[in-house]
């Protein structure tokens, strides 16, 4: 049995979700950049999530969400089933789209967690040497000037989706601030100094960046020349403050224990027994009662 995800209301993540065998999937070109903003748009729309940051490299996506209803399994498997389907049928490849095993879902704790996860987030083509700034970058990315302001309005790709289907003409996303911020432009010109702070930092690291034009020339079925190395961590949580991290690991580890001991007495027939808040698949699939439900 693998370790039980807490899906809670109000959670602010970042999540990352990577393309098999690091490939270049997700290269960037006019109709991979509009399927993947429409399909984001039209995920976010139909499961109440609420996006503040993006960007879509060419082997893996980031974004940077807070999640209200506690909908984000079903947002994900929705967003990455049509993106895996649309784009596979792009470029012609006919296996497996993402890597195997459950996407990257970090759970932020505080305003300032946030706030360095979407300068990561913004900063991650500067850092893989790739373009000199974030906005360069010729693949979905969102500014810090979108936030709170003009929504992204993508209209249906007209390949793959029938105009007869369930799809809309047209799908909006506005980026929202996340939870903490006094309002959008405290949060956006925060996030402005930040990212030109990294961006500069990153720019003295690197000696040369690789550019657009080499960026357009990739396949999708090249992949980095590098060897991804060995990881040892998958962390669900992330607080600078070391009490802070503590508190939320402890209380993960509760979450696991209570989890546990419910689904091992509902196996041996207890269909009474009350799992801990949180629960998300027993709750759907099996209708489970949940502690702080309603």
């Amino acid at each position: 049995m693998s370790s039980p995800r807490p899906v809670v209301e109000g959670t602010t993540y970042l999540v990352t979700r990577r393309c098999s065998e690091r490939r270049f999937f997700l290269r960037p070109s006019r109709a991979v950049n509009e399927v993947f903003l429409f399909l984001l748009a039209v995920a976010a729309g139909r499961f109440g999530i609420r996006v503040h940051a993006f960007c879509v490299l060419s082997n893996h996506f980031h974004l940077l969400l807070t999640d209200p209803r506690a909908r984000l399994p079903a947002f994900m498997q929705f967003l990455n089933g049509f993106v895996a389907r649309v784009v596979n049928v792009l470029i012609g490849h006919k296996e497996a789209f993402f890597a195997s095993g459950q996407y990257s879902a970090v759970e932020l704790a505080t305003p300032e967690d946030v706030l360095r996860e979407a300068v990561y987030v913004l900063a991650n083509p500067v850092a893989a040497g790739l373009v000199r700034f974030g906005h360069l970058w010729p693949g979905p990315w969102s500014a810090p000037e979108r936030v709170g302001g003009e929504p992204f309005r993508v209209k249906r790709p007209r390949h793959f989706f029938s105009e007869e289907g369930s799809f809309p003409a047209e799908a909006s996303l506005r980026l929202t601030v996340p939870p903490g911020f006094a309002s959008a432009e405290a949060f956006r010109s925060r996030l402005v100094a930040a990212l030109e702070e990294r961006e500069a930092e990153l720019g003295r690291q690197h000696l040369g960046f690789l550019g657009e034009v080499k960026i357009r020339r990739q396949r999708p079925t090249d992949r980095p020349r590098t060897k991804e190395g060995r990881r040892t961590l998958n962390p669900r949580v992330a607080a600078a403050d070391k009490q802070t991290r503590k508190a939320l690991l402890e209380r993960l580890l509760a979450f696991t224990r209570a989890y546990r001991e419910a689904w091992l007495a509902w196996v041996e027939g207890k269909r009474k027994v009350l799992f801990p808040a949180g629960t998300y698949l027993m709750r759907v699939l099996h209708g489970v009662a949940c502690a702080g439900a309603g």
